[in-house]
């Protein structure tokens, strides 16, 4: 009978400990969940304005074809590019989200409003810079810090909450092809997106004199911290670029994507993990880690990059350029200034703003 009583009381104690655990579990979900739902009330949106064919529903019919771009107010000319080259080459229901500091919406409607451009279907939404409290460094000699609009890409299912897929796009890219072709990308089961790996054809060519060889983890991470060790990460692993990404939001929701990298940008801030690289840049590397062998390739016809760096004109030939179907300016010389290479083909796309605000630099200029 002792032995049976004994039996009991430890069966009880397990039984207890087991609720205890579960009781712990619980309200470390239910902090979770509330944190992640105060992230996403600081930033969910208002909506500072609706096209005429957001509001009344209107436009082309077919599955819509959610785009996410950014613009910040001295690189607005190439936000303007960028949506006009997708308008003009694509027929498809595309729906664009802009989002952008509260100081440059009055300007964006009215490039938007009083330019062929009102004929887009689009929303702008308000950006909160204090969304990134305590994710980036206080240097802003860091160019992603001194650009918190690029840190908007992580957040895409709380700017497009209603959407299955979507479309990030960088500022200075211009689309020569039709984007229903980039959004029907097949993405492997299980992968949150899509990206261009650095190692493709076409980019291996792109590494960026004086930069470091940035197309491997080893130009964006630095492999001697200790959390980026236990990571298991392979230094040679090919890179990818972040400047188009396709999206399946619902998986990017279900793995709490947007909670992963706010952890890297986190845990950066207070350890340095890869900030003090060649890359410098704090938008790539927490995208690297999280989707580290996690994520689809897109067809590199659909990302033609470099054209912003120096000798993107000796490396690329004109006909090579305009048989891409989407071209990115990534780098120092943007195509809205005079030392870009290949500005003609980003001139076409241009639409000159009425308020007389932004004129893209040309060499030939008086």
């Amino acid at each position: 009978m002792t032995l049976r009583r004994v039996n009991v009381v430890i069966l009880i104690l397990l039984a207890v400990a087991f609720l205890i655990i579960v009781q712990r579990n619980l309200l470390k979900l239910s902090d979770f969940l509330h944190k992640e739902n105060s992230d996403a009330e600081q930033i969910l949106p208002f909506e500072a304005e609706l096209s005429p064919q957001a509001r009344l529903k209107t436009g082309a019919k077919g599955e819509e074809i959610s785009v996410l771009i950014t613009a910040a107010e001295d690189r607005l000319g190439g936000v303007i590019a960028a949506i006009n080259s997708v308008h003009h080459n694509s027929k498809a229901n595309v729906a664009f989200t802009i989002v952008t500091p509260n100081d440059t919406v009055d300007h964006l409607k009215a490039w938007m409003s009083n330019t062929k451009l009102k004929e887009v279907k689009y929303k702008i939404v308000i950006f909160q810079p204090e969304l990134l409290n305590g994710k980036i460094p206080k240097d802003t000699s860091m160019l992603d810090a001194a650009k918190p609009l690029t840190f908007a890409r992580f957040y895409l299912p709380v700017y497009i909450p209603d959407a299955e897929k979507a479309i990030y796009l960088d500022d200075d890219v211009v689309v020569q092809g039709d984007i229903q072709e980039l959004y029907e990308t097949s993405l492997k089961p299980g992968h949150a997106a899509a990206f261009s790996d650095d190692c493709d054809s076409a980019s291996a060519k792109g590494i960026v004199r004086g930069a470091g060889n940035q197309i491997n983890y080893m130009g964006f991470l630095d492999f001697k911290k200790e959390a980026i060790k236990k990571l298991g990460m392979r230094a040679n692993t090919c890179s990818f670029n972040p400047g188009v990404i396709i999206a399946n939001l619902t998986e990017w929701k279900n793995q709490n994507i947007t909670q992963q990298l706010e952890h890297w940008m986190e845990l950066n801030s207070q350890v340095d993990l890869y900030s003090s690289t060649l890359a410098e840049s704090l938008t790539t590397p927490p995208l690297l880690i999280v989707f580290y062998k996690r994520h689809s390739s897109i067809d590199p016809r659909w990302h033609l990059r470099h054209l912003g760096t120096t000798g993107a004109g000796n490396r690329y030939s004109a006909q090579y350029v305009r048989a891409a179907k989407l071209l990115h300016g990534n780098g120092h010389y943007k195509p809205w200034m005079g030392t870009s290479s290949f500005t003609e083909v980003w001139d076409q796309w241009f639409i000159p703003d009425p308020t007389g605000k932004f004129h893209p630099v040309r060499r030939h200029a008086d």
